[in-house]
């Protein structure tokens, strides 16, 4: 199950507390408190796993460790380690005390969320000429805190929507070396399934039902979704009773969530063509042709109906890497 969506509180390391300390030796008294080591900072940090925010779904507070107390002759305690959270890529992590937003678009990228509290002086550094023998230490600051919230908008090259059942997953699977779930039941795909084509991310998504952008099926978990995908294949089953329609409630929930996903590049595919005769795809042809809207029929047990959808994203590999 992929968690995409949490809420953690996020604490740095405080900094140690420097010490007052003397030496005892004839001849070499003063002072030799060492200072506190500095706390540890937190980061995040992109990586490729999808699953990757599985690890806060209990375990919601993330400390990182304090630094050392200083010590006696002159010897600092030990800086904390940083804690680095590992986090999906397409992840949007909001302070949501100061209201800072980072956004993780890039495997490796690498952000400070929570800087360590320094460690305090040890009486050493507060020797002078008229304090010779100091009797004070600073206290080691404290790390900052705050509530974050981690959301999930997975990044893809290509996104696969449509009403439920259209063939979305079995596209997927037939392209790629992905093992979506299939059957013939609204939402089989109730997360997100990924495939590599080559150099692109395809992502089936949860299929979409009118009145999604108001919070029905999976709807939102769908929007949420398809924001940072770049390029929509659009699925329209061709056994459906009004193609048409089914085109245009997406649509509809498309803008009613955020207008702008409508200015995306969209293919549009009429799925399922095995299961139709061929009166029937030349009639819903004709009715997207009247749009405006070109329609290619596929199915996935007719690999030469395929041949068109490989041919795009071919030509958006070509994009991609000009």
């Amino acid at each position: 199950m992929i968690i995409d969506d949490v809420v953690i509180t996020v604490t740095a390391g405080n900094g140690g507390n420097g010490i007052v300390r003397f030496n005892k030796t004839k001849m070499a008294l003063g002072p030799t408190g060492g200072s506190g080591g500095n706390g540890g900072s937190v980061f995040l940090q992109g990586v490729s796993d999808l699953t990757a925010l599985k690890q806060f779904r209990f375990k919601k507070d993330i400390k990182a460790d304090d630094g050392e107390t200083g010590r006696n002759q002159l010897h600092d305690g030990a800086n904390s380690e940083d804690t680095i959270l590992l986090i999906p890529v397409g992840t949007i992590a909001k302070n949501t005390d100061s209201g800072q937003v980072f956004e993780i678009t890039q495997i490796g990228q690498t952000e400070l969320i929570a800087k360590g509290g320094r460690g305090g002086n040890g009486n050493y550094l507060f020797r002078s000429a008229t304090n010779t023998t100091p009797m004070e230490a600073g206290k080691g600051r404290l790390g900052e805190t705050f509530t974050m919230h981690l959301q999930l908008k997975m990044i893809a090259d290509v996104g696969f929507i449509g009403l439920p059942n259209v063939g979305k997953s079995s596209l997927l699977n037939e392209l790629t070396n992905a093992s979506a779930k299939v059957a013939n039941y609204p939402f089989t795909t109730l997360e997100p399934n990924l495939g590599v084509y080559y150099e692109l991310i395809l992502a089936d998504i949860p299929g979409l039902i009118e009145g999604a952008s108001l919070g029905k099926g999976l709807g939102i978990k769908f929007l949420k979704h398809v924001e940072r995908t770049k390029v929509f294949f659009h699925l329209i089953s061709a056994e459906s009773e009004n193609p048409l329609q089914d085109y245009k409630t997406v649509r509809t929930e498309l803008e009613t969530y955020n207008p702008e996903l409508l200015q995306k590049s969209e293919h549009l595919f009429l799925s399922k063509t095995d299961e139709v005769d061929s009166k029937t795809i030349e009639k819903i042809q004709k009715e997207f042709d009247g749009m405006g809207k070109n329609i290619e029929p596929i199915s996935i047990i007719s690999p030469e109906s395929l041949q068109v959808v490989k041919s795009l994203l071919n030509d958006i590999i070509k994009e991609k890497i000009a």
